[in-house]
């Protein structure tokens, strides 16, 4: 098949791609390669972001010189380089603040790690460049003049809402297994379906996934999560989200037992994670709604029920029981999280999270205000926490049988109970209280341990509305 055939019609060609434009930088980057007589063009994310009429994507460019052609060009118009991958053929524009990654023509060797080429080396044409890539809708090139370049039908996938491999899926996967959880997050990304044949060697080849660093699996899963539809990941590619995290598998099937589930462990948590993605625009810290979901909230969502199969007792009439798995979940949580690189102060949310997810909690004003301390320690930001708790409450409450939905308004009326009390500057914690220990030592009161253990006795008044949260109220309360 000619170039001429893969392209699209003449109307692509010009400025814009379905009305975005690349930037300035960007074009001119593009002038330049091709003013020393390199082709060029644009690939990639930013290609099947425009052609979905959806905000501009960081622009990478392929380019037919090696590295150090384009750098030569580049360099000698002006523009900026740092050989940020020349191992891969590449390097960084930089230009009027802007990043463009510029990457030569390239065909991988065999891999011999399911990750990485054992060898690269320079392709002829851009359509031997994008044969290698993998998935239809990241395997497009357009450029201004010559328009958009689509040898495996990206465009139609993009039309048909499906991710597709290129080329042969269980060839793609092999080489480099990390491509399936990318898989995964750019269905979950674009509420896309899997071809069938792309989803058929997910499944077949799942256990590939133990050759991928667990860091970048860790990168990957909280990708798929943040979209809010880490639910359908667990859903549709079960194989693969056990592979990727193990302790998920004893989940599946798991009966729970109990008149208060419907479900078993596994599709429970699915439901949970679906509804807290859903959630999660509803925060009290007041919180961009257009966000993304909290990455603390769908990883404890994702594993608030992971000790369950740990704990599981039966009574005497059958009913199945999970004492302690809350504490317990906190702990296998954090190990998951240690083992996939998860940051510390991730982890520490999450912990809080998951140990307080199923902790009965009241719309009363002491209640919330102890769960306020509780969390109010480390450098947590308690009001975001305690919208996600609520968060995690409701999507674990809609996650059980109908009869517990009762719930939900409790939730709702315990979550505006906090808006209040954050806005009327309740103490929950030391740092909230209106009273300090220079306050204490200029009112007499010697330097040393007694300071902080005034502090906590106000801070327990206060609390239990024994005296209101002014300076001056504190004092008299502590006998000055």
């Amino acid at each position: 098949m000619t170039r001429l055939a893969h392209r699209t019609d003449a109307a692509l060609a010009g400025p814009a791609l379905c009305g975005t434009r690349p930037t300035d930088a960007a074009l001119r980057v593009l002038r330049v390669l091709e003013s020393a007589g390199l082709e060029a063009w644009i690939v990639g994310g930013w290609v099947r972001d425009a052609l979905m009429c959806a905000p501009g994507h960081d622009i990478d460019i392929c380019c037919s010189g090696s590295w150090e052609q384009s750098a030569a060009a580049l360099r000698a118009e002006g523009i900026a380089v740092v050989e940020s991958g020349v191992k891969f053929g590449g390097i960084t524009a930089v230009l009027d603040g802007e990043r463009i990654e510029v990457t030569a023509y390239r065909l991988d060797g065999f891999y011999t790690d399911g990750r990485h080429p054992e060898s690269v080396r320079r392709a002829q044409c851009v359509e031997e460049d994008l044969a290698r890539r993998d998935f239809t809708v990241n395997a497009m090139a357009w450029h201004p003049r010559r328009g958009l370049l689509d040898l495996y039908d990206g465009r139609g996938d993009l039309e048909r809402r499906q991710i597709r491999a290129v080329g042969e899926p269980r060839r793609r996967f092999e080489e480099d297994a990390l491509r399936m959880l990318r898989a995964v997050r750019f269905a979950c990304r674009l509420d896309f379906s899997m071809d069938a044949a792309t989803a058929s060697a997910l499944d077949s080849c799942a256990p590939l996934l133990d050759a991928v660093a667990r860091e970048r699996v860790g990168i990957e899963l909280e990708g798929i999560l943040v979209t809010g539809r880490g639910g359908d990941a667990l859903l549709r590619y079960p194989e693969l989200m056990c592979a990727a995290i193990p302790e998920l598998a004893r989940m599946r099937g798991f009966n729970q037992r109990t008149p208060y589930h419907a479900f078993d462990v596994y599709e429970h948590t699915a439901r949970v994670l679906t509804v807290a993605g859903e959630l999660s625009r509803f925060r009290i810290d007041g919180g961009d709604p257009d966000a993304p979901p909290s990455p603390s909230l769908m990883w404890a969502a994702l594993l608030h029920d992971v000790a369950k199969p740990d704990t599981f007792t039966v009574d005497e009439r059958g009913r199945g029981h999970f004492y302690g798995h809350p504490e317990r979940g906190a702990a296998r949580a954090k190990a998951i999280m240690r083992r996939l690189s998860c940051g510390n102060d991730l982890m520490r949310d999450v912990n809080l999270l998951i140990r307080y997810h199923d902790q009965p909690l009241r719309p009363e004003r002491v209640d919330l205000l102890r769960m306020m301390q509780r969390f109010a320690s480390g450098g947590v930001d308690v009001p975001r926490l305690m919208g996600e708790l609520f968060d995690l409450k409701r999507a674990d409450t809609l996650g059980k049988a109908s009869q517990c939905f009762y719930y939900v308004d409790e939730i709702e009326r315990m979550r505006e109970m906090v808006r209040e009390l954050i806005a009327n500057g309740e103490a929950y914690s030391v740092k909230t209280l209106n009273l300090t220990g220079k306050d204490l030592i200029a009112h007499g009161m010697a330097p040393g341990p007694q300071v902080g253990a005034a502090l906590n006795r106000a801070l327990e008044g206060a609390i239990v509305g024994e005296v209101p949260n002014s300076t001056l109220h504190l004092l008299t309360y502590l006998g000055f």
